[in-house]
């Protein structure tokens, strides 16, 4: 089926587009009242995950109300763990939370391998169908949780905001924890290849917590996993490369690490400064970000120039794809969405008009 839009892919192959394209982590999601609608509906969040037409429904919202250049697929970032038994739900105000959590080297032993296409097949019904409605509007985008970061929920039980249980793992136990990140290594890259096969033409690794350690123990722990997760991709798929995005937030420090490990692209948070990046990083990598979240609840003309400030600061050329430094909060205004996308679609052409 061919790509009436493929401006996102260009631009993660560095190859030149006509102005800069756009997606937002989060995008479908809580701040749309068309979501929270389909959300009541559906009866709780795993349900809605779950049901493949009222994810797809959901996934496709924000480009109905926004001009978006992909479409990320509707799921959560802990199907796996879930996969994996270990009794995953969901408290009001509270996040997920697991009623098995994982602290000792026999509770890592215990452990599967779930098998990608059986136990989260729901997943691939959810992306087949959304490929199957886009009808080549835009590209399809998988995505799974990092190791470390599926690693620390395991381990926590729940959210964390010391993340004692898991650093106590990962520094007085560490032959266990390599286990743990190694089986969920494997899983990731068995889950993201099913979603390839599914329909997915990009796919995106969030690694949420890896900015919570320090630099060895992120490159021992975090980024030689999710390495190990691109060496084992498909890279070709449908007769297109599948890029790989690694985004770890609070990672900017260790940006020329991570544009070592054969991703297309890496995501960055609003704390690394984009033009500071594109010098460090030179033609390795697209460029992937990087609006604070929180510009969206400022008035239109402030998040216009905020808006063309981070064009300004990444400057002329391919190569970068405009996002939020992190997901969209829950409480931002959709008209404000609005004015970011009319912001970007006046703003951005001039930087790709040689």
């Amino acid at each position: 089926m061919e790509l009436k839009n493929d401006r996102f892919l260009r631009a993660l192959a560095r190859q030149p587009v006509d102005r800069t394209p756009v997606w937002m982590m989060r995008q479908a999601g809580r701040y749309l009242p068309e979501y929270r609608r389909v959300r009541g509906d559906a009866g709780s969040f795993m349900d809605l995950c779950r049901d493949a037409e009222r994810a797809c429904e959901v996934t496709l919202q924000p480009l109905d109300r926004y001009p978006l250049d992909a479409a990320i697929l509707f799921s959560d970032i802990l199907t796996i763990p879930d996969a994996m038994g270990l009794g995953l739900y969901f408290e009001t105000g509270e996040g997920p939370k697991f009623r098995k959590p994982v602290r000792t080297g026999e509770d890592v032993a215990a452990l599967t391998l779930p098998d990608a296409e059986r136990d989260l097949g729901y997943v691939m019904n959810a992306v087949s169908t959304i490929r199957r409605e886009l009808n080549g509007r835009v590209p399809l985008i998988g995505f799974s949780g990092s190791p470390w970061t599926l690693a620390t929920y395991m381990v926590e039980g729940a959210s964390s905001k010391d993340f004692r249980h898991v650093k106590s793992m990962l520094y007085g136990n560490p032959d266990a924890m390599h286990q743990l990140l190694d089986l969920l290594a494997h899983a990731v890259t068995d889950y993201l290849n099913a979603q390839i096969r599914a329909g997915a033409q990009a796919v995106q690794i969030f690694d949420t917590w890896g900015g919570t350690l320090s630099t060895p123990a992120y490159l021992e722990f975090s980024l030689r996993y999710m390495e190990q997760i691109v060496a084992g991709l498909i890279r070709e798929h449908d007769g297109r490369r599948v890029p790989v995005i690694l985004f770890t937030k609070n990672g900017g420090q260790w940006l020329e690490h991570i544009a070592s490990t054969g991703a297309d692209a890496v995501g960055l948070d609003w704390t690394t400064e984009l033009s500071d990046a594109r010098t460090r990083v030179g033609h390795r990598v697209a460029l992937q970000g990087n609006l604070d979240p929180n510009v969206l609840f400022a008035h239109p003309a402030a998040i216009r120039a905020e808006v063309a400030r981070i064009l300004d600061s990444y400057g002329e050329g391919t190569g970068h794809i405009f996002n939020l430094g992190h997901g969209i909060s829950q409480f931002t205004d959709p008209d404000h969405v609005t004015a970011f996308m009319e912001a970007l679609h006046e703003l951005s052409p001039a930087y790709h008009a040689s």
